[in-house]
């Protein structure tokens, strides 16, 4: 099972970040490169606590969908996500959050894995883990940009 752990530094308030992490409209534009769109449940604004968003995106070749639903929540300090529906035996997608000096620490800590058997694992740990760390620090790098920047507003004004 892979676990991915990021660390991301944002020099922008905490209760900025925690909100742009959560907005489904950010999440669209960071990954429109791979047409992602949420097309059931929540599909704009910020999710919260026990709601389900359904994303339809093009990976690996073909249209995709996956379901998650907020399972845990604690304001300004942490979510989680975890996928209900998709093509994975189970994601398990947890983000924190804590002030420092001048800026925001986001730790991203997720964990997924494929079916298959063997195969699924041998093709985790050659190509999977790597490609969904990189969408992840691309997720994360568009909201370090619209934190640090003031296109925020465009997003939670």
């Amino acid at each position: 099972m892979p676990t991915i752990h990021l660390t991301t530094v944002i020099y922008a308030p905490l209760e900025r970040v925690y909100d742009l992490s959560r907005s489904i409209t950010l999440h669209k534009r960071s990954m429109s490169h791979r047409q992602e769109d949420a097309i059931k449940g929540r599909t704009n604004g910020l999710i919260s606590y026990n709601e389900t968003v359904t994303w339809r995106a093009k990976h690996l070749g073909k249209m995709r969908e996956l379901t998650t639903k907020i399972t845990a929540m604690r304001q300004n300090e942490s979510f989680t996500d975890e996928m209900t529906d998709g093509d994975f035996t189970h994601m398990n997608h947890e983000h924190y959050f804590k002030a420092i000096e001048n800026a925001t620490v986001m730790i991203d800590i997720m964990d997924f894995g494929t079916p298959y058997g063997w195969f699924g694992k041998v093709f985790e740990r050659l190509y999977l883990q790597k490609y969904m760390t990189r969408l992840l620090q691309e997720r994360n790098n568009t909201i370090k940009d619209y934190a640090e920047s003031e296109k925020w507003r465009v997003i939670l004004d």
